[in-house]
């Protein structure tokens, strides 16, 4: 009888160390996916900003730059 409550407590141990385990894991891929996230953000905005540089050389500044509020209420729209 004192084995069986032995394993019993063995395997409920496990059990609580593999679920903390988990917990661990997803910490680190949330904050994993949210460095990736910013990343992404960060190379779209630079791509945003040498397409728009590019695009001044290439007109020679015949086009003006849209104000920042028309700036956000289109990112807005696009999210």
């Amino acid at each position: 009888m004192n084995i069986k409550k032995s394993a019993v407590a063995v395997l409920l141990s496990a059990g609580v160390l593999a679920l903390a385990g988990c917990d661990q894991a997803e910490k680190a891929a949330q904050q994993m996916l949210s460095k990736t996230a910013e990343s992404a953000k960060q190379a779209i905005d630079d791509t945003h900003k040498a397409a728009e540089q590019a695009l001044s050389e290439a007109t020679g500044g015949l086009i003006e730059k849209e104000k920042p509020e028309q700036e956000k209420e289109q990112s807005s729209q696009a999210i």
